[in-house]
């Protein structure tokens, strides 16, 4: 049954995530379904819009997600308790093949060193006291020594050498390269495919179906803006005053009138105006 909501991503899956992710859209021409990649939304957006979506994509193989999961953490988690008979012994034989091995690394260090402090000391002190007149008879024994803790020191090294090269050969051979993808200790057979199907269901179940509805989904035209009403400004109880010219309008006072003064020149005048 599936669950109603994905649990969630852990972040070392996540790193699984993105690699399904970067695969499908990579091999999306090899898909007839992917085709349109590049034409409306390039490979970069499709990655962006799926990541963001996340926790909707992988909702879609929850299940197969909770079960590779809860194997994993049982395979991480040790065991608190043993069953009665000989794996009781299991974890005393583990512990002391370890304190065998520290042991060991140990005595490998010490050695080297305490010869080669032990050589440099007795080689000192016996040129010193072969340097006297007479030489102590003793100064050939310490040099004879300070040899001899010369020779451990270096057959200590030499050892310490080969051991060292050995252990990274082994640990080369059967380790992967921290940036390879699966790297990290080995699942068993159980949890690994748990992590195959549950990889396989979100690839075909999630991150396909959402890459080909967001290619199938029409372009979104920007929508107008409607026109705003134009704004009248409110009435505010006033009038304009009633002007008007001198010509419109009745009015009660008469205009003035003028009239030019009647001028009379001697000729046209009367006889009691001619001169005698």
């Amino acid at each position: 049954m599936h669950m109603k909501s994905a649990p969630h991503l852990l972040s070392e899956d996540r790193a699984d995530f993105e690699r399904l992710l970067d695969e499908a859209l990579r091999n999306a021409h090899d898909r007839p379904e992917l085709a349109a990649v590049g034409q409306r939304l390039n490979a970069e957006q499709l990655r962006t819009m799926a990541l963001n979506a996340t926790a909707l994509i992988t909702g879609s193989a929850s299940a197969e997600y909770e079960h590779f999961a809860a194997l994993r953490e049982e395979f991480r988690t040790p065991a608190t308790t043993a069953p009665v008979g000989g794996s009781l012994l299991a974890p005393a034989i583990g512990d002391a093949a370890e304190t065998g091995a520290g042991l060991a690394a140990v005595i490998t260090v010490l050695v080297p060193l305490l010869a080669g402090i032990s050589a440099a000391i007795f080689l000192l002190v016996g040129y010193v006291l072969k340097a006297l007149s007479p030489p102590p008879a003793f100064a050939d024994t310490l040099l004879t020594a300070g040899w001899f803790f010369g020779a451990v020191t270096a057959a200590g090294i030499l050892a310490a050498a080969i051991a060292l090269l050995m252990t990274a050969l082994r640990n080369g051979s059967t380790q992967l390269s921290a940036g390879e993808p699966g790297s990290g200790p080995e699942l068993p057979e159980e949890v690994a495919e748990a992590r195959e199907v549950w990889r396989e269901a979100v690839l075909e179940r999630g991150i396909l179906p959402y890459l080909r509805a967001a290619l199938a989904a029409p372009a979104v035209e920007p929508t107008p803006a409607p026109p705003r009403p134009a704004s009248h400004l409110p009435k505010m109880g006033y009038s304009r005053p009633d002007f008007s010219s001198p010509d419109e309008g009745g009015s009660s006072a008469a205009r003035p009138t003028y009239s030019s003064p009647d001028f009379s020149s001697p000729d046209f005048g009367g006889p009691e105006h001619r001169p005698e």
